[in-house]
């Protein structure tokens, strides 16, 4: 099956998959590669140095310039603006532009703006309007100017995570996400203060931090560990964490000293809407080992699908 084209586009690339839908009015110049199934709709324009993956939809009024890769069933709104030159200035034109990629099924919402050489992450959401200033991590959503990270998708990538419910009654129960436990602790309350206490840790500590005093707009966390258990508990105000396996991703809500949660190895975590007041400990069954984390989701995923350690 060839692709359509409108008696009104202009299409001077050769490598247009199959399936394809060009509409009127839109311009995709010869060094662009377009992928099959895909939906480019009315007043687009496609340079030369950008390529679009497969199932992809582009809404009316979008271009993209040099440098630009849509990966897989990317969506982007209408009007979406994409650029690639920091320090633009007319009749100067930049040696290397920076690359611009949105990975696989993310989705940019209308009027957005990119800057150049951001990574758009795979499945994350860019709201309508919103003004991207730095990466996206996978499956986050962003929103405003500049873009903040306002959640994450749920496991069914179509919706935001809802939180788990931590329950209350006093003990170690388990997640939807293999291997990750969370445990209520008991509180004792006297007129000498309150004290929460837990014993039968599911590692030896051999380190511990604290991460504090963090803006609400920043995120800790995204990478998973090959060898390293963790523990977590916000002794004071509160935060969100994201565990995910791969398959399946909980959000939980830590907001009490009595709420421990045991991240095994090869457990994808992200930790972000801190209170001002947060104060969260983490304890570790390993020193710190720099190769012992995993920071590229991509890479994390490929090594569970590869038979990687649990």
């Amino acid at each position: 099956m060839k692709h359509f084209q409108h008696e009104l586009a202009v299409v001077e690339s050769t490598t247009v998959g199959p399936g394809t839908r060009i509409w009127a009015f839109a311009h995709i110049l010869p060094g662009a590669r377009v992928g099959g199934d895909c939906n480019i709709c009315d007043h687009t324009f496609v340079e030369n140095d950008v390529q679009i993956g497969d199932r992809v939809t582009i809404k009316s009024g979008v271009q993209l310039w040099d440098g630009v890769t849509l990966e897989d069933d990317v969506f982007v709104g209408p009007n979406a603006t994409f650029t690639n030159d920091k320090f633009p200035r007319s009749r100067f034109h930049e040696k290397e532009l920076a690359r611009t990629v949105v990975r696989a099924g993310a989705s940019i919402g209308a009027n957005a703006t990119i800057l150049p050489g951001i990574v758009i992450g795979e499945r994350a959401v860019v709201g309508a309007g919103s003004v991207v200033t730095r990466n996206v991590p996978a499956f986050a959503i962003v929103s405003g100017n500049p873009a903040r990270i306002m959640g994450y998708v749920g496991a069914n990538s179509t919706e935001p995570a809802k939180p788990f419910r931590t329950p209350e009654a006093i003990g170690r129960h388990a997640c939807s996400v293999e291997g990750v436990t969370i445990h209520r602790f008991p509180l004792v309350q006297d007129l000498r203060g309150y004290l929460s206490a837990a014993q039968d840790l599911p590692f030896e500590v051999k380190r511990y931090f604290l991460v504090f005093n963090v803006p609400s707009k920043e995120v800790r966390g995204e990478h998973a560990h090959r060898e390293c258990h963790q523990f977590l508990v916000c002794v004071h105000g509160e935060c969100r964490l994201i565990v995910d396996d791969a398959r399946t991703r909980e959000e939980i809500v830590l907001n009490s000293p009595t709420i421990g949660v045991h991240i095994p190895p090869m457990v994808w975590g992200i930790q972000y809407h801190y209170t001002p007041d947060a104060a969260l400990m983490v304890l570790a069954s390993e020193i710190y080992k720099p190769e012992d984390y995993i920071r590229d989701y991509g890479e994390f995923r490929s090594l569970l699908n590869g038979g990687g350690p649990r």
